[in-house]
């Protein structure tokens, strides 16, 4: 390249990483699909700093990110999509072009709309009691009882501290990963029961993708129904999202653990609901007792993480002013986060499957850009 070819190149970089003026940065299209809409600074937000994310991460093709939307006071305020690799359960999809009509993995942020089902279900009395024993609702695999395991509870599994020998720190693929091999299992539920225990259910957080199958379990015993129609009916029918898929184990259950897909707009509704108490636009669809029960600590999770019902509690430190999240998480950089202080909602999609970037990137687009804008406004 020469010296004028690289100069361009340069300016170029530079322009398309300036920041986004108010004129650049519209509020997102009307799609009739239940969000009012504004313009950034209408939510007061500085669109100079939030809408720098577009600019910033197309120029930054190793960062794979697929979407961002942002929620402030109930209204979608942006959304910005990229092209990226991606993939679906380990199966390579090629450069996918990203918009507002495209579905995405959820990953793990499946397990907290497993347990906004499992909220559902205490609400209208199809499940009663937090310290029910799991193995009471399995009959069928009474010969894998032990006495240890009697003492798992509906609690346990919500907060993953059931106390199952559980890894999934290896590379998923591997039989060495526990969640690989319950994907694989001909009977999912039944593998999960036989695993030996590491710990006295209760006291130690352990990451345990079982945690949500058993509850998905558990729901289709108490209501004849399976997990994705008890979601249809009682949880996106009301949130008005109609474009759903879930992918499913090798004997036809849904996966609960890490298998829906949903449009980054839909995933945004279920944290406006999470920051109204579980109501939309008026409508209670889960029970406010139930969102502040899920979304309090209830345990130590990893690092300086706390951990609710299948949603993660953090924080953010924006001026010298520290402010609390919660958040639904998934492997390559999915992130659904909620700022209840601030009446913020953001989700994040990315294709970081095999990247430690992925630990990074939710928060770099939350903490650099959504975060900041709050704070420069």
């Amino acid at each position: 390249m020469n010296a004028v070819a690289s100069v361009i190149a340069a300016v170029a970089l530079l322009l398309a990483a300036r920041p986004a003026a108010a004129q650049d940065c519209p509020a997102p299209p009307d799609r009739e699909d239940g969000w009012s809409v504004a313009a950034p600074e209408q939510a007061g937000l500085d669109p100079r700093v939030l809408c720098a994310v577009g600019p910033r991460f197309a120029a930054w093709k190793a960062a794979n990110l697929h979407a961002v939307a942002v929620a402030r006071g109930g209204k979608l305020v942006y959304e910005h999509y990229f092209p990226g690799e991606d993939a679906i359960g380990g199966r390579p999809l090629g450069v996918v072009a990203y918009d507002g009509s495209r579905r995405h993995d959820l990953r793990s942020i499946t397990k907290s709309v497993t347990a906004l089902v499992a909220g559902i279900a205490f609400d209208r009395g199809w499940l009663r009691d937090l310290d029910a024993p799991v193995f009471s609702f399995f009959p069928d695999y009474a010969e894998l009882r032990t006495p240890q395991k009697e003492r798992i509870t509906l609690q346990h599994l919500l907060t993953m501290s059931a106390g199952f020998a559980w890894d999934e720190s290896p590379p998923y693929g591997t039989p060495a990963n526990s969640s690989h091999a319950m994907d694989e299992a001909a009977d999912p539920v039944r593998y999960v029961l036989m695993q030996p225990m590491a710990a006295e259910p209760g006291t130690t957080y352990n990451y345990c993708g079982c945690s949500a199958v058993l509850l998905a379990a558990i729901l289709k015993k108490v209501t004849g129904s399976p997990l994705d129609l008890l979601a249809k009916d009682y949880l996106f029918s009301p949130l008005g999202i109609t474009d759903v898929e879930w992918t499913r184990f090798g004997n036809g259950e849904v996966r609960g653990h890490a298998g829906l897909r949903l449009r980054a707009r839909d995933l945004l509704k279920l944290g406006e609901l999470v920051l109204d108490g579980g109501a939309w636009q008026g409508r209670q669809i889960v029970s406010r007792e139930w969102i502040a029960q899920a979304t309090a600590p209830q345990i130590n999770g990893e690092g300086l993480y706390f951990y609710g019902y299948q949603w993660w509690l953090g924080r953010s430190l924006v001026q010298r002013r520290e402010l609390d999240w919660i958040a639904g998480v998934g492997l390559g950089g999915q992130r659904l986060y909620i700022v209840p202080a601030e009446r913020l909602a953001v989700a994040v999609y990315a294709g970081l499957y095999q990247s430690p970037l992925q630990r990074r990137l939710g928060n770099m687009v939350l903490n650099e850009h959504v975060l900041a804008a709050l704070a420069r406004h």
